[in-house]
């Protein structure tokens, strides 16, 4: 069945028209054939955006503790101190994955970390030292807002500070992490122990303001309803028309098993296909001043993951190599993508694939 809204709205964007809240929302909510529509439209402003190439990163997860302040229920990685299975890596075991990763000729390092509630200002500051030290010339991306705000109230500093500091001592882009949903209702469920949408958005412009660029991102199908994902999309957009510091989208479906959230009826099992297509094409038609849509890989699998290169998405992430966050939430094969498995996939449809940096210039 065909909501008669949606083929005009397809047609009114196609010719130029900026998608509002409630219209997003209501291609957000397509069902049957509409579904492919909605998709369809994404698939063509993408090629419309970037052209036919995708494109990926060559780089490497670094775990630095799996320790947090936060314990958000939809995480199943992270820890409390005293608990099994803790670890938090000194500079031994920092430096022998940064040398990994450099043997591996990666040009980006990004570190996983829980916000272990002990870490200060200093301690970001000899991580990012002692990675340059073990891979000279590779691009960290690090640290959250929440780890921003976490330093700054540790060392008694304003967030730019930190970020001035971060950047100066050879931090290469911000991750824009810890969003999750970007509603505070949704947060105060979900991650009530992270930073605020208002300290989030503060800090993403602080760092944008200062030449740091950093990714977008969003993570959808745990409790949060429909309206919320594109509230948050919307303050995305806004961001970027502001600073044009975000140099992607990256989507992030919820994985529900392992975690606290959905072990107690509060979330449900993560987002169905359908959705994950309406993620990214809906994504693809709202965010018109993002030119980078990314797809998880690693949560959505590969046959997913060719199908959302054709409902808008251009990028396929990075190599990544280790995963323990979706892989401690219950997903499977989130470790290491070959750049040849990749290539099967995009060369399928018919695309090339590219190699680029962080950045998004080609290798």
């Amino acid at each position: 069945m065909t909501h008669t809204g949606i083929p005009h709205l397809i047609s009114d964007v196609r010719g130029g028209h900026r998608l509002t809240g409630p219209e997003a929302l209501l291609l957000m909510n397509a069902q049957g054939r509409d579904i492919l529509r909605v998709a369809t439209a994404a698939d063509e402003m993408r090629e419309q955006r970037v052209g036919n190439v995708v494109t990926y990163v060559r780089n490497q997860n670094l775990h630095v503790t799996n320790i947090c302040k936060n314990l958000c229920g939809f995480c199943g990685f992270g820890r409390n101190a005293g608990d099994e299975g803790v670890y938090c890596c000194d500079k031994v075991a920092i430096q022998a994955q940064a040398r990994l990763a450099y043997e591996r000729n990666v040009t980006e390092i990004c570190l996983l970390s829980g916000v272990h509630p002990a870490f200060t200002l200093d301690t970001f500051v000899d991580l990012l030292h002692w990675i340059h030290e073990a891979a000279p010339g590779v691009h960290i991306h690090a640290f959250s807002p929440d780890e921003v705000a976490h330093v700054a109230e540790k060392n008694g500093c304003s967030t730019r500070d930190v970020l001035l500091l971060l950047q100066a001592e050879g931090l290469g882009t911000l991750q824009g992490t810890a969003a999750e949903i970007l509603v505070d209702s949704v947060r105060e469920v979900i991650c009530p122990r992270k930073v605020r949408t208002a300290d989030w958005v503060r800090i993403i412009k602080e760092s944008h303001g200062i030449g740091l660029r950093s990714t977008a991102t969003i993570m959808y199908g745990s409790y949060e309803a429909a309206k919320d994902q594109i509230e948050h999309l919307n303050i995305l957009r806004e961001i970027q028309n502001e600073t044009h510091g975000f140099t992607e989208l990256v989507t992030l479906p919820y994985v529900h098993t392992n975690t606290p959230l959905y072990q107690q009826g509060i979330a449900r099992p993560g987002p169905t296909g359908r959705e994950d297509i309406l993620m990214i094409a809906v994504s693809r038609l709202f965010l018109d001043n993002i030119d980078s849509i990314q797809v998880a890989w690693g949560k959505v699998g590969l046959k997913m993951t060719q199908l959302a290169l054709l409902a808008g998405a251009n990028d396929l992430a990075g190599t990544m190599f280790t995963d323990d966050v979706t892989g401690d939430a219950g997903a499977s094969g989130s470790d290491y993508l070959d750049p040849k498995d990749m290539e099967r996939i995009v060369s399928d449809l018919g695309r090339t694939l590219k190699q680029r940096t962080t950045l998004y210039e080609i290798v």
